[in-house]
């Protein structure tokens, strides 16, 4: 646990699913929009940090935040539409990608600024979409993909593939999940971390003035790397060990606990 009390914090960084978002009710609980609202009061950035395209949080941007970090750090935008950075997965990858999947089964989605795509539906992926409250994208035109500019990817495998399917298939990119039913890819190099360091520099911020909340196995760098990292009460394990201190669950009103815990409200 982190023994810090009131931290000059500045910035405090989000992930959406399982952190801001109850997968029990797909809403934002009142005490966490409450505290939100508290901390802009007191000029602290509140900046959303998630594996999401910035097209798939309509359900949250009825809330003022500051900033969006997406596809897991490969796309960060101001919440007035200036694109801070973007980067792509490198084409190869993709062609690989889509080369492997023409001869073993494996469902994937390729996700650009505008736009998702998938190449399979099955009950295991409507099902997720389901989980996450999206709608199942459309199927891509295998004769006419564009393999330039996908930011990233979702990879149905699971976890105990993950290492040689990465090695072979997309060497030049990086693989995180929160989820054993499948994997984020995105450009090797980039993560959550990277978006918070793009945010820092933007605002004058140091990491030292630095917080965030987070669930997942793609929330690790950023809650490694930040003054002080909280993992939700309802975290993966891997998530807790590397945490400076655990809350509770989001429905249990762990984002106000925590801020409250460390005095930042």
């Amino acid at each position: 646990m982190n023994s810090i009390q009131n931290p000059n914090i500045k910035a405090v960084f989000f992930d959406v699913d399982g952190t801001l978002i109850s997968f029990k009710t797909n809403k934002i609980p009142e005490s966490t929009v409450n505290a939100i609202k508290e901390l802009r009061k007191k000029g602290i950035k509140v900046i959303v940090a998630t594996g999401r395209s910035i097209n798939s949080l309509d359900h949250i941007k009825h809330i003022d935040f500051d900033g969006f970090i997406t596809f897991n750090g490969g796309y960060c935008m101001t919440t007035d539409g200036n694109i801070m950075f973007k980067q792509a997965i490198d084409s190869e990858d993709i062609k690989k990608l889509i080369s492997y999947s023409e001869k073993s089964p494996l469902s994937f989605s390729l996700m650009y600024e505008n736009k998702v795509e998938i190449n399979d539906v099955n009950p295991e992926v409507a099902g997720m979409y389901a989980h996450l409250n999206l709608p199942v994208p459309p199927l891509h035109d295998k004769n006419n993909v564009d393999i330039d500019n996908v930011l990233q990817a979702n990879i149905f495998l699971g976890p105990e593939d993950e290492e040689v399917f990465m090695q072979n298939v997309m060497p030049n990119s990086v693989a995180s999940r929160w989820t054993p039913l499948f994997a984020d890819v995105n450009p090797g190099g980039i993560s959550k971390r990277n978006g918070i360091e793009n945010f820092c520099q933007h605002f004058g911020i140091d990491v030292s003035e630095t917080m965030a909340f987070g669930d997942g196995g793609n929330d690790i760098s950023m809650l490694k790397f930040v003054k002080i990292g909280v993992a939700m009460g309802n975290a993966n394990e891997n998530v807790k060990e590397i945490a400076d201190f655990t809350t509770e669950e989001v429905d249990n009103h762990g984002i106000e606990l925590a801020l409250k815990h460390f005095g930042v409200l």
